[in-house]
């Protein structure tokens, strides 16, 4: 007896839908994991303020969690651009 999806995926190959990520996706995966990790600690900061005002330890918190994102975005984006020096 054979499972089928709630919602089958049409438009994708089925021998698609089981292949294992390459070694470029997962080397991708790898590359952008400090900028994961930096968003799912600024979603926890959020999530924690959701129901409760916001102290000033509490903005702080945030302030250093978007820091933290920035920079990431910052290095990942200085990683795939490389910077060219222009002429004078």
């Amino acid at each position: 007896m054979k499972i089928l999806p709630l919602h089958p995926l049409s438009d994708i190959d089925a021998t698609a839908q089981h292949r294992e990520p390459t070694d470029a996706e997962l080397n991708a995966i790898d590359a952008e994991m400090p900028l994961i990790r930096a968003e799912v600690e600024e979603l926890d900061v959020q999530i924690s303020l959701m129901d409760r005002p916001v102290t000033e330890l509490d903005a702080r918190r945030l302030r250093r969690a978007r820091r933290k994102v920035l920079a990431a975005r910052r290095e990942l984006t200085n990683r795939a651009c490389p910077v060219t020096e222009v002429g004078a």
